[in-house]
């Protein structure tokens, strides 16, 4: 059993959730924060999923095995928490992709047509850093940051996108 000061408390929060959560919450706060803040480089994301990381212990403490480490519960939340933002967050720009079909964008229909079958034998990943980056303006690090890709992935799946579109619309 874990018989650390801080097994101690979380067992006592297990228990008794009479007030000792928060003496959790004061002891590995600043720990958790500065993690998600090395991940996501966004200090406001990185605080918003280390909140949502205590709401979401809070609600499993019943969950916690006491003879395990809170901090290993806790900081496995917060990595999912992470990667369910990243998820959503990509998941929202590939519908916001589907403002290529918007006629204020292209108002010709057939060269619609054309970019969206073009843009259609991209691979997956290649069609997103296209789209985020040429279509939506994202800049080259704001979409590596969106797509978790490191940045230079991301400059040459541009690069070859843009060059295979072209090629596919017959320009030069």
């Amino acid at each position: 059993m874990n018989d650390t000061p801080l097994g101690a408390l979380a067992r006592c929060v297990r228990t008794d959730a009479t007030g000792d959560f928060p003496r959790l919450v004061a002891l590995h706060q600043q720990g958790l924060r500065a993690f998600l803040r090395r991940l996501c480089r966004d200090h406001a994301q990185a605080d918003d999923i280390a909140q949502e990381a205590f709401v979401m212990a809070w609600h499993r403490i019943d969950t916690f095995d006491p003879s395990r480490d809170f901090r290993s519960f806790l900081f496995g939340i917060a990595w999912r928490k992470l990667s369910e933002s990243r998820r959503a967050t990509f998941r929202r720009l590939r519908r916001e992709a589907a403002a290529l079909e918007d006629e204020s964008v292209l108002p010709d229909p057939n060269l619609r047509l054309d970019l969206a079958a073009a843009l259609a034998v991209l691979p997956e990943r290649q069609r997103a850093a296209v789209l985020l980056c040429l279509v939506h303006d994202f800049s080259h690090a704001e979409a590596a940051e969106a797509l978790a890709l490191p940045l230079g992935t991301v400059k040459s799946l541009v690069s070859r996108g843009r060059e295979r579109l072209k090629a596919a619309l017959g320009e030069a």
